[in-house]
């Protein structure tokens, strides 16, 4: 069997430990510790860039959003102005066009009743001479 006889090499040994502990936390640990923790501060503030730039962009799109909808409101209300605007130039297009049209069938109606009247006086200056030539062709002879 084998023992192990604690002499001076152990107490060298244990200071060989503790100095490669202290020179490795001096030379290796504290420079990872330092970058992993600005590297975690780094994260923490590009997560927290990227939540206020989230709330950024949902507020706008909340504005867009409303913005929208009084273009929406207010393209409506324009739609609905000129809709009445136009049913109102209709309307007195509409009464000229029946005013122009009246005036026009009043005359038409003078001009048939001249017209009329005009053919009774001529029929009735020819009728004398159109009731001779019917008893004429009746009877055969002149009358006179």
């Amino acid at each position: 069997m084998v023992q192990i006889a604690p002499d001076w090499t152990l107490l060298v040994q244990i200071a060989n430990f503790l100095f490669l502990l202290a020179a490795l936390n001096v030379i290796l640990y504290r420079p990872i510790r330092k970058i992993l923790r600005e590297r975690k501060e780094k994260i923490t503030g590009l997560e927290s860039s990227v939540e206020d730039l989230n709330r950024y962009a949902e507020e706008k799109r909340e504005e867009f959003g409303s913005k929208i909808n009084e273009a929406k409101l207010e393209g409506f209300q324009k739609k609905e102005a000129l809709k009445a605007e136009g049913a109102e130039e209709e309307k007195h297009v509409i009464s000229e066009i029946h005013q122009k049209a009246q005036a026009e069938m009043e005359s038409v109606r003078s001009q048939i009743v001249k017209d009329v009247e005009n053919v009774r006086n001529t029929l009735r200056k020819e009728i004398k001479g159109f009731s001779a030539a019917i008893a004429k062709k009746i009877l055969g002879r002149a009358v006179s």
